[in-house]
């Protein structure tokens, strides 16, 4: 059986314990690999080799920094097929779905954060005959990069390509359940040409070596994707310390339908942002809420469109929906369906787990669950979504904004004045009309509230990644 090990300053190596976690294929229920159980004293290598390659890596010309990046970035196109089956495996998403989004978007990060520390500029001001302030974005140091298992490789890249491109070196760590394809990023780091020991990976659990990478006095900031009640206690121990922080956390985002829609779109997007990857995206629309006007027209089609999704294993390409992650996950999403229908839910469609192996679920609606239950206040994580009407767009904003998260909203109208209204009034960092998941990389990423702190992409995740210094030299 094929084992995960460590990549440290430039090869592979067995954890220091000798340690190993099992790592189950979503798909068959089974063992498929073994993934390193990493500790302190694996991290104290990491940190060594890390702290070792900054002072050479940090003073690399941009142009070489760049091109080492856009290298990387030409090397996970060239091996899209074998890195998109690694994730549908390790994941249990389907193929086709890794194929067209999770792989290519990974090489984007590359290639976009390649390109844009090269045009990255600071400011300078002149005071005439008297002096020049200006101002220096330099490297960090070591950082840390937690990434989650839902888009292992399209996540870690997102963290880890601005932190390179910067100057800075990276102790990363991919999620114990989908560690695969992290791993096989090491080996296109070093065809790439990227010096030892500026990328390390380390594997295990979160609770040990990832707050260890946290709390470890030569990590200079950390940026972590994952779960809300992970984020606050990551938020306190950097808080101790000074560290810089970005957090991106969980959502219990709102899609919502005005009767003045395009109809048919409304449904095929409003189906899209929830059962997209199962449902396991932080983005997923999971609360869907429909001007009453048009409310139960919208619940047919929906329903209709819902049914025709095929449920199956992952590397078939009819597939819609694969398998959720793990077992304990199946067994959390179906205890928040159960506790729905006994607040009142009603299930439209869906709601069972497919017999034999893996971990599938049907794609589940509910309606008739009090906006106040916990169905549509705790980020489930899985293909089940919320329907329900509204009355008015004060209603809507209202009901949309009644969550502690904020992270991501979805508008579906023709009236660009509602549009831009309702958008300016929801409590979230980002708002999608008439569409889903559309990004550019160029603008900056992040939530409000409970949905996290700090913003990635763009100029922002290259200044995050970066400290300030101001130099005034008099002339």
């Amino acid at each position: 059986m094929k084992s995960i090990r460590n990549f440290i300053n430039g090869t592979f190596e067995d954890p220091l314990s000798g340690g190993f976690l099992p790592n189950y294929e979503p798909s068959s229920g089974t063992v498929y690999t073994n993934v390193a159980r990493s500790d302190y004293s694996d991290l104290e290598r990491a940190v060594s080799a890390a702290s070792n390659a900054f002072d050479s890596w940090s003073l690399t010309p941009i142009e070489e920094r760049s091109r080492i990046l856009i290298r990387l970035a030409d090397l996970i196109e060239k091996h899209l097929d074998d890195l998109a089956l690694a994730e549908s495996v390790d994941t249990g998403k389907p193929l086709s779905l890794a194929r067209r989004i999770d792989i290519p978007r990974a090489a984007a990060n590359f290639r976009f954060f390649g390109s844009a520390v090269v045009n990255f500029s600071t400011s300078a001001h002149l005071n005439e005959g008297q002096n020049v302030n200006y101002t220096r974005r330099a490297p960090l140091g070591v950082v840390g990069c937690i990434s989650p298992w839902n888009l292992p490789l399209y996540l870690f890249t997102w963290k880890i390509a601005p932190a390179l491109a910067m100057g800075n070196c990276v102790i990363g760590k991919p999620s114990e359940l989908t560690p695969v394809t992290a791993s096989m990023l090491g080996n296109l780091a070093n065809e790439a040409g990227l010096p030892p020991g500026v990328l390390n990976i380390l594997h295990g659990k979160g609770d040990e070596i990832g707050q260890a990478i946290v709390n470890h006095p030569c990590t200079k900031a950390i940026s972590f994707t994952g779960g809300t009640s992970t984020g606050e206690v990551i938020a306190s121990s950097c808080a101790k310390s000074f560290k810089k922080v970005s957090l991106e956390l969980g959502g219990k985002n709102p899609t919502l339908v005005f009767a003045d829609c395009n109809l048919e779109a409304a449904v095929e997007g409003a189906v899209k942002s929830s059962f997209t990857n199962q449902g396991e995206i932080c983005l997923c629309g999971s609360r869907i809420m429909v001007e009453h006007a048009i409310y139960e027209e919208f619940k047919a089609r929906f329903i209709q469109h819902v049914e025709r999704l095929k449920v199956g294993h992952p590397q078939k390409e009819e597939a819609d929906l694969g398998a959720l992650i793990s077992e304990e996950h199946l067994q959390k999403v179906k205890g928040f369906i159960q506790r729905a229908e006994e607040d009142g839910g009603r299930i439209l469609t869906g709601g069972r787990a497919l017999g034999g192996d893996g971990y599938f679920l049907e794609p589940t609606v509910i309606e008739n669950a009090d906006p106040n239950c916990e169905i549509n206040q705790t980020e489930v994580f899985g293909p089940v979504v919320s329907l329900m009407p509204f009355d008015s767009e004060a209603s809507a904003i209202r009901m949309a904004n009644a969550t502690k998260y904020g992270l991501a909203a979805g508008i579906w109208t023709s009236d660009v004045r509602r549009a831009h209204a309702v958008a300016h009034a929801l409590s979230v960092g980002i708002v999608w009309i008439n569409c889903w998941m559309v990004r550019d990389l160029r603008t900056p990423f992040g939530g409000m509230n409970a949905s996290g702190l700090g913003r990635e992409g763009g100029d922002e995740a290259l200044r995050f990644f970066s400290e300030v210094q101001n130099v005034c030299i008099q002339l």
